[in-house]
């Protein structure tokens, strides 16, 4: 009977099992990547500078700076940076009420379950969800006018809008900075806040003096994640406001699907712009994060 020997080099053998395995384990995840992630990217990139017959043209990235497309750029910043700051900051207190607040276990079990739930909720539930509370026929509508006597479209407000696509995102954007954040307060020591009693600080004085410029880096790089979360959105934005507000991945939509705005490489001169401006503010979140995480060592 004979056995099958592993390759010898010297001593050693020639192949690591326990190496082939490892690599086996996270080749779906390669695999993944390069078909829906690497491969993706480096086609539009390509195709941002291409003709529709394949000739090499800077066009497609001069046509980026018109009016229109420069506007839709404007505006999806501004509601991206608008849900990022509103979520950071309400995020920030119910973490640090949950942490730090004394509140019962229960309260942050609670919270922490439906922030991951939360988080991932979007797209068209997420709009008729608020078209259900906040449209003009919405639950909350009719209660404030039946109730209170109070039209609140008289005011104004439009979920349709600016402010109601900022109020939406707000939605998963403030989950997702309650997740993010606890983890950054629960790495707070005990031991700081002791000496800096010792020492004759005040509670005013602890926070911006030592946790908040510890703080800083995870607060500042969690609300760059927050504005590359709702800049690359699309679903939720489209089945709320259709084309009437015009953002930049909605006017990405019109170019590639074949309506009469169809040009296929001007989609993919746009959708290098938005990777372009949230691959900038992912780098600068990695990078606030690793800072944050030498202080909390």
């Amino acid at each position: 009977m004979s056995t099958v020997s592993t390759p010898m080099v010297g001593s050693a053998p020639l192949i690591n099992r326990d190496r082939v395995i490892d690599w086996l384990g996270i080749a779906p995840f390669i695999i993944f990547s390069l078909l829906f992630l690497i491969i993706p990217t480096l086609y539009l990139v390509a195709g941002a500078f291409l003709t529709p017959d394949g000739s090499f043209t800077l066009k497609n990235i001069g046509d980026l700076f018109t009016p229109s497309i420069m506007s839709a750029y404007w505006i999806s910043i501004r509601v991206s940076v608008a849900s990022a700051l509103g979520g950071a900051l309400i995020g920030f207190f119910l973490a640090w009420a949950v942490v730090l607040g004394g509140l019962p276990n229960s309260v942050r079990s609670t919270l922490l379950t439906f922030s991951g739930v939360a988080s991932n909720f979007a797209g068209v539930p997420l709009a008729f969800a608020f078209l259900a509370t906040l449209g003009r026929t919405g639950l909350v509508t009719v209660f404030l006018r039946e109730w209170f006597d109070f039209n609140l479209y008289s005011t104004g407000f439009n979920l349709l809008s600016f402010l109601g696509l900022t109020i939406t995102y707000m939605y998963f954007q403030i989950p997702l900075m309650v997740l993010i954040l606890t983890p950054a307060l629960d790495g707070m020591k005990k031991e700081w806040r002791e000496a800096s009693q010792i020492l004759g600080a005040t509670n005013r004085q602890y926070w911006t003096m030592v946790a908040l410029p510890i703080l800083w880096p995870s607060l500042l790089g969690t609300t760059l994640l927050l504005f590359a979360n709702a800049f690359g959105a699309i679903a939720t934005a489209f089945a709320l406001t259709g084309s009437s507000l015009n953002i930049v991945p909605i006017l990405l939509y019109a170019q590639i699907r074949g309506d009469v705005l169809h040009n296929a490489n001007l989609g993919y001169a746009i959708a290098l712009g938005m990777i372009v401006i949230t691959g900038v503010s992912n780098v600068l979140y990695l990078m606030l994060r690793m800072r944050a995480e030498r202080w909390q060592k």
